[in-house]
């Protein structure tokens, strides 16, 4: 779908506040892509961020799941709107095994208070893309105040 952001600095906006994530860093994660209504991250291989068995922690994809959808939908926000995650479902279909975890989300729907995001998480190994986990997230907008108090730096 074609979305129109209401900002013409969403691209600045969300990669502002992608960079005052400080987990984002800590687990060393790339926003690799950002277009109106659309988000992509990824994070390489790193043995800190795995389970008992080796595979990526069903955590970080939870974690780039709702980043990636966050992201999607902030970016068609009001330039001093800020954004929270309502809900999350995450799927999880086969193990994170592989080099690189990508995630991909697109807005379904962008309302007036709430956006519906629909990410896709990837595992890399080998040169090949594996769908990982499916993802649906609520997000809600939280706009300027009267009084001037302004959320965008959540």
């Amino acid at each position: 779908m074609d979305f129109t952001p209401k900002t013409t600095k969403y691209k600045q906006k969300v990669e502002d506040s992608f960079d005052r994530q400080k987990f984002m860093e800590f687990i060393s994660a790339k926003l690799v892509k950002v277009t109106p209504g659309y988000c992509e991250i990824h994070i390489p291989y790193n043995n800190n961020l795995t389970q008992q068995h080796g595979f990526f922690h069903a955590g970080i994809i939870g974690t780039l799941a709702d980043n990636t959808a966050g992201y999607a939908g902030f970016s068609l926000m009001e330039e001093s709107s800020s954004i929270l995650t309502v809900e999350f479902k995450l799927n999880l279909m086969s193990p994170a095994d592989g080099d690189l975890l990508i995630s991909r989300s697109n807005v379904l729907k962008n309302g007036r208070t709430l956006t519906i995001c629909r990410p896709e998480v990837y595992i890399v190994k080998d040169g090949k893309e594996k769908l990982c986990a499916a993802s649906q997230s609520t997000l809600i907008e939280l706009k300027d105040s009267a009084d001037g108090n302004n959320r965008n730096q959540l």
